[in-house]
């Protein structure tokens, strides 16, 4: 399937500043798991071609914060969160959420793994340099389930607020190793390197998506274009694994 090219995080950041002017009920305002950047960017492309007149905003960071933000009364339409337990933080606030998603970590290291990560285990070692998800967002939360399950206590240098956080530590070279995302692996191409394991089966996370009970009717258009059969392939060619 043919898709509209996915647009970087500074033209997406660009396309948020462009909607905040668009008339009351026109914009659709999604606040998504960093994780959903490149795939929700594009699908907010293709919501936006084929509703004229229609706007997507989105705010993308770590679903804990995201839900926090919500539950203080952030102006959302949507909440797509990377973990049923940051989902259910704003159930109050949320209607008949609905996983459209599934990922599971990998490790990233930088382009011809110059430290030699071949496991969890090299996650221990003292002289490695790692950056992990801190505990209270999901990707933290699988990170530390994997752990458990292979019997590893990393050491990691830096603990980080969104998985994209992680994943610049990667491309910048400045940690040996990382868990990420696999789909934060192959969006970044050829600047990371992705190594399975077998623990990440432990630990797969489900993405739920809901409309706020306050939404605009948009709002509930988006959620159903993000479950729709267009929505099932973006994410598939992503690399999520959809219900």
């Amino acid at each position: 399937m043919r898709r509209p090219p996915v647009l970087a995080p500074v033209l997406a950041a660009a396309l948020v500043g462009a909607c905040s002017s668009a008339p009351d009920g026109t914009t659709v305002t999604v606040y998504a798991a960093a994780s959903l950047t490149e795939v929700f960017t594009g699908l907010g492309a293709d919501f936006q071609a084929a509703n004229p007149g229609a706007r997507v905003s989105f705010n993308f960071g770590g679903s804990s914060a995201l839900a926090q933000q919500i539950g203080q009364g952030a102006p959302a339409d949507v909440f797509a969160s990377a973990s049923p337990a940051t989902m259910e933080q704003v159930a109050a606030e949320v209607d008949r959420p609905v996983t459209f998603a599934r990922n599971r970590l990998e490790i990233a290291v930088p382009g011809g793994n110059p430290a030699g990560v071949t496991g969890l285990a090299d996650f221990g070692r003292a002289e490695a340099r790692i950056a992990l998800c801190a505990e209270r967002v999901p990707c933290g939360a699988a990170t530390g389930e994997v752990f458990r399950a292979a019997g590893v206590t990393p050491r990691p240098d830096t603990l980080e607020q969104d998985v994209k956080a992680v994943l610049t530590k990667v491309r910048l070279g400045e940690v040996d190793a990382a868990l990420v995302y696999r789909t934060d692996v192959r969006a970044a191409g050829g600047e990371v390197e992705g190594i399975g394991f077998a623990e990440a089966e432990r630990a797969v996370n489900d993405y739920p998506i809901a409309p706020l009970k306050r939404a605009s009717p948009r709002g509930r258009q988006f959620v159903d274009f993000v479950v729709s059969e267009a929505g099932r392939a973006a994410l598939t060619a992503a690399g999520f694994d959809v219900p």
